[in-house]
C-alpha cells in the first residue's frame, strides 16, 4: 500500500543527469522501490523519468499533471521538474492516491467476439429463439451439405454437445449475454460431420438481445492446429487491428503539430526548441512507418492471406514509385533513371502490393546511396517473366549477408535512423505470394541490384 503523506506536504526528489534518484522524501522513495528501483539507481517511475528527461533537454521548468500505478492503488499528481545546475529536482504538490480502476468487463466481451469474428468456419445467425435467420450462403466444406433454411432451429440442425461442466456453452452464454468459443456440435442427419460452434450477441438500439451471430468450424479443421494458438494467432490479429487503429490518429496528429512548430509557422520560436519539434516529427514518422510495416506483417503471415490476381504494368508502377520518392531522392541529391514513359511491362498480380515492394526497393537504394550518386530502375521480360531491376551505387553487401537481408527484422547491424527491418522480408512474402519472388545481386564496394519478378499471362 502507498505511503501516504501529509494532504499539503510537498514532495520532493531530485535525479542526476544519467536518471539517476540522488535524492527523495519518504513517499516518492517508497513508490520508486516498490516499482523495481534500487536507491541510487535510475528512476524506475517511467512517467517521472520521462518528465526529467524532457526538462533536461529543454532546459526549462516543467509542470504537469501525472498518473503512477503503485500495488494496489493508482497516484494522481501534479509533479513540477525544474533543471538546476545539470540535474532536476522534482516538486509534488499534490498527491492523492485512490483505488485502481477495475478490469472493465465490455473489454473482455469485446475480445470474445473479436476472436469470433476472426475465427474460420461458415457464417451462421440466429434469433433470440435459436431459429437461422436468412443471410448469404457461404458453402461449408461438405459438397452435399444443405444450408438450414430460415426459421430451422439450431437445435434442429445441429446436435448440440455438453461441455467440460455438463454445461451446454451456448445456452449459457445466451443466460449471460455474452460471447462464446467452444460449443460443440454435430449435424443431425449427417453425425460424422461435426463443427466448432463459436457466436457473439447481438442488441438492438435498446440494448435487447437480438440473437447471436457466429462460425461454424469443421472439426476436421480445428483438429489439425491446437484450438488454444488458433485463438492465441486470431486474437494476435485483431489486436493488431486495433493497436494499428488507435496509434495512427494520434501519430498523425503529433507529426502534424510538431511539423507546424519546427516550421514556426505560429511565430518566431528559439532554435532548440524547433530542433527539438523536428526530433518529435522525425520520431513520430518512424513510428508510423513501423505501425504500417506491423500492420503489413500481420496481414502476410495469416493463412488465409491471398493477393489478388490481376493484369498490370510493372513499368508503370515504377514510374509511379520514382514519382512518389522524387522528393526523398532530391533530399540526398540523388538521380533516379526510371524507364521510359512509353515502356510496357505486362504481369499478372495486384498493384497495390506490386507497388508497395517497387517503394520499398527504391526507397532503400536511396537511403543507402551516397549523395550525388544514381539509382537505375531498369524492366526487363522473357516469355515467363516480367522483371524490374532496382540498382544502386551503395556500399553493396557481402554474399553471406546477401539471404540474411530477406529475414524478419535483419537490419546487419546498420544504425542509421529509420527502417525496421521488416521491408525486404514483407516484399519477398509478398512477391512470392503473387508467384513471384525478390532476388539481390551485389557484392562490397559495388552496390546492390535487387530484382522484382512476376509471372506474365500465359496466353
Amino acid at each position: 500500500m502507498s505511503a501516504l503523506p501529509a494532504n499539503h506536504a510537498a514532495i520532493h526528489a531530485t535525479i542526476n543527469a544519467q536518471g539517476e534518484l540522488v535524492a527523495a522524501d519518504a513517499a516518492l522513495l517508497g513508490l520508486h522501490l516498490r516499482a523495481g528501483g534500487v536507491e541510487g539507481g535510475p528512476l524506475a517511475i517511467p512517467q517521472l523519468a520521462t518528465l526529467a528527461r524532457l526538462a533536461l533537454r529543454l532546459d526549462t521548468l516543467i509542470s504537469r499533471p501525472v498518473i503512477a500505478a503503485d500495488e494496489d492503488v493508482d497516484i494522481d499528481m501534479w509533479v513540477r521538474a525544474r533543471p538546476e545546475n545539470g540535474q532536476v529536482s522534482l516538486s509534488i504538490v499534490d498527491w492523492k492516491a485512490r483505488a485502481a480502476k477495475a478490469p472493465n468487463p465490455v473489454v473482455e466481451q469485446e475480445r470474445q467476439s473479436d476472436l469470433v469474428r476472426a475465427a474460420d468456419g461458415w457464417n451462421w445467425r440466429i434469433d433470440n429463439n435459436l431459429r437461422f435467420l436468412a443471410m448469404p450462403r457461404i458453402a461449408p466444406t461438405a459438397v452435399d451439405e444443405s444450408w438450414p433454411d430460415a426459421g430451422t432451429l439450431l437445435t434442429d440442425f445441429f446436435k448440440l454437445e455438453e461441455g467440460a461442466d455438463q454445461g451446454f456453452p451456448i445456452l449459457n452464454a445466451m443466460a449471460e449475454r455474452a460471447p462464446f468459443l467452444d460449443q460443440h456440435a454435430a449435424v443431425r442427419d449427417r453425425p460424422d460431420e461435426r463443427y466448432i460452434l463459436s457466436g457473439f450477441p447481438i442488441f438492438d438500439t435498446h440494448g435487447d438481445l437480438m440473437g447471436y451471430r457466429g462460425k461454424a468450424a469443421a472439426v476436421a479443421a480445428a483438429a489439425a492446429r491446437d484450438s488454444g494458438s488458433a485463438q492465441q494467432s486470431a486474437y494476435m490479429h485483431m489486436f493488431g487491428q486495433r493497436l494499428d487503429r488507435a496509434l495512427r490518429k494520434p501519430l498523425g496528429r503529433i507529426i502534424a503539430n510538431a511539423d507546424t512548430i519546427s516550421g514556426q509557422l505560429q511565430g518566431p520560436l528559439r532554435r532548440d526548441y524547433a530542433n527539438y519539434a523536428s526530433d518529435i516529427a522525425a520520431a513520430g514518422r518512424h513510428l508510423m512507418e513501423l505501425v504500417d510495416d506491423l500492420a503489413d506483417l500481420q496481414a502476410i503471415e495469416r493463412p488465409d492471406f491471398n493477393p489478388a490476381q490481376e493484369d498490370i504494368d510493372l513499368a508503370d508502377i515504377a514510374r509511379r514509385t520514382v514519382g512518389l520518392l522524387a522528393v526523398k531522392a532530391s533530399d540526398r541529391k540523388i538521380r533516379i533513371d526510371a524507364p521510359d514513359p512509353d515502356e510496357r511491362l505486362p504481369a499478372i498480380g495486384e498493384f497495390r502490393r506490386a507497388l508497395q515492394i517497387m517503394v520499398n526497393l527504391v526507397g532503400n537504394a536511396i537511403r543507402y546511396s551516397p549523395e550525388d550518386s544514381m539509382v537505375w530502375v531498369r524492366a526487363e521480360q522473357d516469355e515467363a517473366w516480367a522483371r524490374i531491376i532496382v540498382a544502386d551505387q551503395g556500399r553493396g553487401i557481402a554474399p553471406e549477408d546477401q539471404e540474411k537481408i530477406f529475414d524478419k527484422f535483419e537490419r546487419l547491424g546498420r544504425d542509421e535512423t529509420g527502417g525496421s527491418g521488416l521491408g525486404l522480408y514483407i516484399s519477398r512474402r509478398l512477391a512470392r505470394a503473387m508467384h513471384g519472388d525478390v532476388t539481390v545481386e551485389s557484392a562490397p564496394g559495388q552496390g546492390a541490384r535487387f530484382t522484382l519478378s512476376l509471372p506474365v499471362r500465359k496466353v
